[in-house]
């Protein structure tokens, strides 16, 4: 049964003295203070505040111990190495990116499935022999050290390319002469959630930055007041224009885009993660003017497509949840004189792209990829004659054709990179990945949909080798995200074909939250709304267990980031329904989180502790704050990186220290601490061999012993 506790009964839980439980399990010693915080006359305890403090010798001697105390019991593991050996297997084979062009150039990443990061190539034509331009393995001996994002000038000769350190969020960027393989003098530090822009004149880019933060702060400090810069090629940082700030609306930040013709430079101003944004412009062709106000508001979100002249294009949810397509002519700019060119759809619109003579539209129906062409001079429509169901992402167009490229795949289709032609409506296979010991044709991955608590159907697909005999014995590994309109789709993952090698079942349910079936699907799973997400991630383990799919015992519940959330709240919520627990990179404190680095955007989805009612529904499912002392709560391997600095380790320090302290039996509460690496961008092939080997070895040890 859930367990829901009246608010004053929740707080007294907290008001009261604890002591460290007789598990018969010696963790490592969790300093603890008497730090009380006051939230709208509550009184809450934080008795491990101090592993805030990241820098601090008893931080840094803490991680050092459960690191060693974690491994201890990892390297006992048999199904650890066995995990391992598949996933060498399994990695060792050639990937490679979509192709995407730039005048003649045709670029894309490639690894040969030894290196550890994938290096970028150009060539004159697709077929022509591949010239290596950036390869971010020398940049350190063990791969930690990755190249972000790229932007390519618009004539073809400078690439502008950010580097990441340890997968940190913060990117220095670099510029390349791409004839010459030789980087300019150029560098450019403090870089954060921001692109390169460049100007059509080829002078330079548009780029955001923020304050370079105090030292040995870099990784907690509050990012705020982000500004937009100019830089001019073969100057120095310090010479480039200053061109956006508010200072008076701090928690504002910039995407920019300079209009294919190079009239306009539109700023889609956003505000944290609010997936609602404003849009101002300013007129190139002039000097010193200064931006408009187009969209002033936050009605909803606009993402600009392109322009004809004065009329400018946008993808909107505006007055359409499930998305559409309006053109605003800024001469005549007043909501009254708003065109739709393609109407909203019974299915959610997820991507469009302006090619030479269609636009085209992507669509999510049922958690699988749909594209329709609209003829920009009659709009009608075509739908493109591919009949694969899964997932077409990545695709890459310019306005100066009507050629694109994309990948497909699903849970148990490697990728597969496409060439299609929209005058011809012709389909050509570029490239398919290749994986050892495997055979789609031998697994089996349907979608089936479920009630949820409230009744609410809810999709989800599971994977399964067919050969495997499903039953309550079934080792089920349960995956789960569920917020920031973010859609989980059916890509194809090296750890979840390990899992079904290893004689799993992989569930992944499509939560409210996420953004499958637009904004409302969204917005059933935020703020006051977020319980929905936690019983929809439920519901699934109790559907598959009734269908005899397999057990509480022999399910784990894996998820990352606001997932890592996910599964903090619902192990607590119902201990009794999994077998093991994995949140990775998790959201735990849901009363500080707005306290480091990025965290204040969050308030967006899910409310602000400093308003009483936003308190008053995060304290209710908070992970730190809902473990309850005395409790058998199942094994547990929480994983966090030294150097995420989206999600501060922090808050997987004090849940685990408290999980621990808490713990009334034998099952183990372990934190699988990585260094030299972040919130998971950029993470090199051993480390991420290694890691999902550790955490799903653990899983699979203690889901057998059930």
């Amino acid at each position: 049964m859930t367990k829901y506790y009246p608010l004053l009964l929740f707080i007294s839980l907290f008001i009261c003295p604890s002591s460290s439980l007789g598990n018969g399990i010696d963790y490592p010693l969790s300093n603890k203070s008497s730090v009380v915080d006051d939230y709208h006359g509550y009184l809450i305890k934080d008795p491990y505040r101090d592993l805030e403090n990241l820098d601090s010798a008893d931080t840094k001697l803490w991680i050092r111990n459960q690191n060693i105390f974690s491994q201890s019991f990892l390297k006992q593991i048999n199904q650890q190495q066995e995990f391992k050996q598949i996933l060498e297997n399994i990695f060792d084979k050639e990937s490679q990116s979509i192709p995407f062009r730039k005048k003649t150039k045709y670029f894309s990443w490639y690894n040969n499935g030894s290196w550890q990061q994938s290096k970028l190539f150009y060539s004159n034509n697709l077929n022509s022999i591949k010239t290596l331009l950036l390869d971010p393995n020398v940049l350190s001996k063990d791969g930690t050290i990755s190249i972000g994002s790229v932007s390519i000038s618009p004539n073809a000769e400078l690439i502008a390319y950010s580097i990441s350190d340890g997968g940190s969020d913060w990117k220095t960027w670099k510029i390349r002469n791409i004839d010459t393989k030789k980087d300019l003098p150029d560098t450019i530090k403090w870089s954060k959630f921001s692109g390169a822009e460049w100007a059509k004149d080829n002078s330079g880019f548009y780029y955001s930055r923020y304050s370079e933060p105090k030292t040995g702060d870099e990784y907690e400090e509050l990012n705020r007041n982000q500004t937009l810069f100019f830089h001019s090629i073969g100057e120095s940082q310090s010479n480039d224009k200053l061109i956006y700030e508010r200072p008076d609306k701090p928690e504002w930040g910039w995407g920019t885009t300079v209009t294919e013709d190079g009239s306009y430079l539109l700023l889609s101003v956003s505000e944290g993660t609010d997936e609602r944004n404003r849009i101002f412009y300013k007129d190139l062709r002039t000097e010193n003017n200064s931006f408009i106000e187009l969209i002033p508001e936050l009605i909803g979100q606009f993402i600009f497509l392109g322009n004809i002249g004065s009329e400018f294009l946008f993808f909107t949810d505006f007055k359409a949840p499930k998305g559409t397509i309006i053109s605003i002519d800024i001469n005549n700019p007043q909501k009254t004189n708003w065109k739709t060119l393609v109407a909203e759809a019974d299915d959610a619109l997820t991507r469009v792209e302006l090619l030479d003579n269609y636009i085209l539209c992507q669509y999510l129906k049922d958690v699988s990829s749909e594209i329709l062409l609209f003829n920009k001079k009659t709009f009608s429509k075509k739908k493109i004659s591919f009949d694969k169901k899964g997932i077409i992402s990545g695709i890459t167009t310019t306005q100066d054709s009507d050629v694109f490229y994309f990948s497909f795949t699903n849970y148990i289709q490697p990728n597969e990179i496409y060439q299609y032609n929209a005058t011809n409506d012709r389909i050509n296979l570029l490239w398919k990945k290749q994986v050892p010991d495997y055979k789609p044709a031998d697994y089996l991955s349907k979608q089936l949909f479920y009630p949820s608590k409230d009744g609410t159907l809810i999709p989800m697909y599971i994977s399964y080798k067919k050969d495997i005999n499903l039953d309550h014995n079934t080792p089920l590994l349960l995956y789960g995200y569920g917020g920031f309109d973010i859609s989980i789709l059916p890509n194809f993952r090296e750890r979840y074909l390990a899992w079904m090698k290893m004689g799993g079942m992989v569930a992944v349910p499509n939560l409210r939250g996420g953004g499958e079936y637009g904004e409302e699907w969204h917005r059933q799973g935020m703020l006051d709304n977020k319980q929905n997400v936690f019983d929809d991630f439920i519901a699934a383990a109790e559907y598959l267990h009734g269908e005899k799919l397999s057990r509480p015992g022999r399910t784990v519940i894996e998820g990352r980031s606001n997932g890592g959330l996910l599964v903090g709240a619902t192990m607590l919520q119902r201990p009794d329904l999994f077998g093991v627990a994995l949140p990775g990179v998790g959201v735990m404190d849901m009363l500080r989180f707005n306290k480091f680095t990025i965290g204040w955007a969050w308030e967006s989805d899910y409310g602000s502790p400093e308003d009483k009612q936003g308190f008053e529904t995060l304290v209710q499912y908070s992970p730190y704050h809902n473990i309850e002392m005395g409790e058998c709560y199942p094994p547990t391997l929480v994983t966090t990186s030294e150097l995420d600095d989206r999600v501060v380790p922090s808050h997987s320090y004090k849940f685990t220290a408290r999980l621990q302290e808490a713990q009334n039996c034998q099952n183990p509460i372990l934190i699988r601490i990585e260094t030299r690496a972040g919130h998971g961008a950029g993470t090199p092939r051993d480390k991420t061999i290694n890691y999902i080997s550790d955490v799903y070895g653990f899983a699979f040890h203690y889901l057998l012993q059930n």
